[in-house]
């Protein structure tokens, strides 16, 4: 498969754009990955050829409020209601989450008279750091069979997609004191609804704290594999202000993590509470470096297609030189990646993964079969590419007996890089 080529047509309008946010009809293509397969969409090993479904993955930018967003939607009743990603298999994550619940029990006073709701809930890798110290709660999450392991480790979850009207029904028995949404709003398709809803569900005094990756650092470093259709919003501060004043929310703190690239925890209560001076900080650093304007994405573009370039040169040179390669992390982010370059199993002997879940199936498009995370070690390849680049210091660590025998992992984003032995990882 030759690797597919993006449009930089940063000059081109297309047709019949609206904003999702501000509903302007003024925007820019960024970026077009081309027709792709569902990024979570495993198959199983026996799946025939050709017979998956593609949708074109395009990314334009609204050049009145200024938020990315893709230009072709698919239903999330298709993304979601049964889910391959479970949050727990990684260490990272849970601990992530750990140090976030006793972070907010302490700092919103939460106690057995609170009540916190999380949306996009999961395995309940989050909320059940609160059902355990007894603080009434409850998980909204569409995937029913992640719910199911939810309610196994006794997180209360009900099985539903978050909206405005769910949030209305909820907040008649109870508002939320504190209102969790983790790497989710950015795949609600109805954002407007959804801020609604968080506006709706949310006690006068309460908390929503929301974290996503930041588009900002995407861009600057050139994630692309950031993009797939689960994903139809990459957000910046500059267009969430007047999203959330739209509906009566106001942004009062922002902060960095370094989760998945970069990412950010808004911090939203409702209008009339003051914003301290993270959020003009954060502005001004957007304005600064120009997510205002085309030059910042048509940067973003070209950064894109030389990751390609030299990622397909790597692979090649490598397996001119006699070398086996796999890759390891059966995430998302890889098969954007896999499928635009176009790599295959001809390529790729194989990825490894923690998650059962994913043991067994093949990588959409791709079809590269996934096996268990200790068949790296046992079978040994020369290279590994690390398709989840973004726990690449959890992997690393945990594969010291890959690496020590003289395993090397292929990192392609931010930089396409080797790294061994020797080798640090960047964080």
């Amino acid at each position: 498969m030759p690797p597919r080529r993006i449009s930089r047509g940063l000059n081109n309008m297309f047709e019949k754009f609206q904003c999702r946010s501000c509903n302007s009809p003024n925007g820019e293509l960024i970026l077009d990955l081309g027709e792709q397969p569902l990024a979570n969409n495993l198959l199983p090993a026996d799946a025939p050829a050709g017979v998956e479904a593609a949708f074109p993955l395009r990314l334009a930018a609204c050049t009145e409020c200024w938020l990315l967003q893709i230009t072709d939607l698919v239903p999330p009743k298709d993304l979601f209601t049964d889910y391959v990603y479970f949050s727990s298999t990684s260490a990272a994550w849970v601990h992530h989450a750990a140090e976030c619940a006793t972070r907010y029990r302490s700092e919103f006073a939460l106690d057995e008279s609170s009540f916190v709701v999380e949306i996009a809930s999961n395995d309940g890798y989050l909320l059940r750091n609160f059902a355990s110290a007894g603080i009434p709660h409850l998980g909204i999450e569409p995937a029913g069979n992640i719910a199911t392991v939810a309610r196994g480790a006794g997180v209360k979850t009900q099985v539903d997609f978050f909206s405005q009207s769910l949030a209305t029904d909820l907040a008649a028995n109870r508002a939320a004191d504190l209102l969790l949404a983790n790497n989710v709003f950015a795949h609600a398709p109805d954002t407007n609804d959804f801020v609604a809803g968080l506006k709706a569900l949310l006690a006068p005094e309460g908390w929503a704290v929301l974290e996503f990756p930041h588009a900002l650092e995407m861009v600057r470093l050139g994630e692309f594999d950031t993009i797939y259709h689960e994903h139809v919003f990459y957000f910046t501060v500059t267009a969430l202000v007047p999203l959330f004043a739209r509906h009566g929310l106001r942004i009062v703190r922002v902060e960095r993590t370094p989760m998945h690239g970069g990412s950010l925890r808004v911090f939203a209560r409702h209008d009339g509470f003051e914003a301290d001076e993270t959020v003009a900080e954060l502005l001004a650093e957007e304005s600064a470096v120009g997510v205002g304007g085309l030059d910042l994405y048509r940067a973003f573009a070209d950064k894109a297609l030389r990751t390609q370039e030299e990622l397909t040169e790597n692979v090649a040179a490598l397996k001119r030189d006699g070398k086996s390669l796999a890759a390891y992390g059966a995430a998302a982010k890889g098969s954007t990646l896999l499928n635009f370059c176009g790599l295959t199993a001809e390529d790729i002997a194989f990825v490894v993964d923690r998650s059962p879940h994913k043991v067994g199936r093949l990588m959409p498009g791709s079809r590269v079969p996934i096996v268990d995370a200790d068949e790296l070690a046992r079978r040994a390849p020369d290279v590994a590419l690390l398709l989840a680049w973004n726990f690449a210091e959890e992997i690393i660590a945990q594969q010291t007996g890959y690496v020590e025998s003289g395993g090397q992992f292929l990192v392609p984003v931010p930089e396409v890089r080797l790294l061994g032995k020797s080798a640090k990882v960047e964080a």
